[in-house]
């Protein structure tokens, strides 16, 4: 294994990789493929610098050719030009942005990623899977955060296949974006976006047949959410969880009460605050027995708490996303019928796609409309089941 030094600061957080990072004797730390998160590692890594294997990087490959070839003109061996070796002074090269048509594919790949990992978690391989997987979901929402939002609302509002994993990823990135609207620490925040993935790991496989079933929740199946938080942050400890933060925001997520955060213990103001993230991305959700609501709806059932009074934590949720959400469906003004695409400068005027027409036919492309004109401005908010149309997702991100 030929291994070439990464130079200090060639690396930086939310770089994709195409290449594995390894240390001196080519343990592999980081693999080919994933996001550097902002985490200790790969700030150690940044400032020291790392090893990559000399196959793995474009520039190296490059190199190799150019000498193989001036070897071949020069008249050298077959053998001698097979044991060729290239100038391994050359980083590998930096990928290019993610572009917004490929952040579809990306976004269904984690999406299959945490099915896995939270139906089947191993005590070997939990900790680095999910790092990787947090990292990378937090790269994409910083990246693309209103075409992140509107991919994961719109497609959990359209069916209950793979629930949990998809109720996982949107509540981690609602949890980022609440917690940024908090002003809260990058320790709060980091114990609060990975409570929000694994608050119901316990219970995963059994949340998704809840999901696609007809009948009535059976009493193995109520006492198993009943608990669930609880049972949640035990298998966590024993997969090797350490946060004392991140494991109370699980085990009191279906616990913490109404009122206001200030006050409140560190892990229940990360509680409270996930309690109302559940309800909302719930119910924007369909369950077989059950459609999904307007984004407006649900944003006001997460605004007022259980005594209808405002919510504090459910304002911060409603202030990061909007009373209308992106990849939530609205009527406008004009009669036209869109979808929300990017959020506005106040809650009830953000930016949205039309896709049918005053008539009611579908428009050959999304067309945006911007809801602070009178005649564009949003007169009701929709549930998913009310648009029959089927919405192609690479023409909407061509807005962005």
């Amino acid at each position: 294994m030929e291994l070439l030094p990464l130079p200090p600061h060639s690396l930086r957080v939310g770089q994709l990789l195409n290449f594995s990072v390894r240390d001196a004797d080519g343990t592999l730390l980081i693999a080919s493929g994933q996001l550097l998160g902002d985490t200790p590692l790969v700030h150690a890594l940044i400032q020291r610098g790392a090893w990559v294997q000399a196959h793995e990087t474009p520039a190296y490959q490059r190199a190799l050719v150019h000498k193989m070839d001036t070897m071949l003109h020069q008249g050298a061996t077959l053998g001698a030009i097979a044991r060729v070796q290239a100038d391994s002074s050359l980083p590998p090269e930096r990928p290019r942005p993610l572009l917004p048509l490929e952040l579809h594919r990306r976004w269904a790949d984690l999406q299959l990623r945490a099915h896995s990992l939270l139906r089947e978690p191993r005590a070997e391989d939990f900790l680095p899977r999910l790092e990787a997987l947090h990292a990378e979901a937090l790269a994409r929402l910083q990246g693309q955060p209103d075409a992140s939002l509107t991919l994961l609302i719109f497609e959990a509002s359209q069916a209950y296949q793979r629930y949990s994993a998809g109720h996982g990823l949107l509540s981690l990135v609602l949890a980022e974006l609440c917690a940024r609207q908090l002003g809260w620490s990058e320790e709060w925040r980091g114990a609060l976006s990975r409570a929000a993935l694994t608050m119901n790991i316990s219970i995963s496989s059994q949340q998704d047949k809840m999901a696609a079933q007809a009948e009535r929740l059976s009493e193995a199946q109520r006492l198993a959410l009943n608990q669930h938080g609880r049972d949640g942050a035990e298998l966590l400890m024993q997969l090797g969880v350490r946060s004392g933060l991140w494991l109370h925001t699980v085990r009191r997520h279906h616990e913490a009460g109404p009122g206001p955060l200030d006050g409140r213990e560190p892990a229940e103001q990360l509680a409270r605050l996930l309690r109302r993230i559940d309800i909302f991305g719930a119910r924007l959700s369909p369950r077989r027995g059950r459609r999904a609501l307007a984004g407006a709806s649900a944003a006001r059932a997460v605004y007022l708490d259980e005594n209808r009074q405002p919510d504090e934590a459910g304002a911060a949720l409603v202030k990061a996303v909007g009373l209308y959400p992106p990849g939530s469906l609205v009527r406008l003004a004009n009669e036209e019928v869109g979808i929300v695409f990017k959020r506005g400068h106040s809650a009830n005027e953000p930016m949205v796609a039309a896709l049918l027409g005053r008539s009611g036919a579908p428009l050959s492309e999304p067309v945006p409309r911007d809801t602070r004109l009178a005649m564009q401005a949003i007169v009701a908010s929709l549930a998913p089941h009310e648009m029959k149309l089927l919405l192609n997702v690479e023409k909407l991100l061509k807005l962005y």
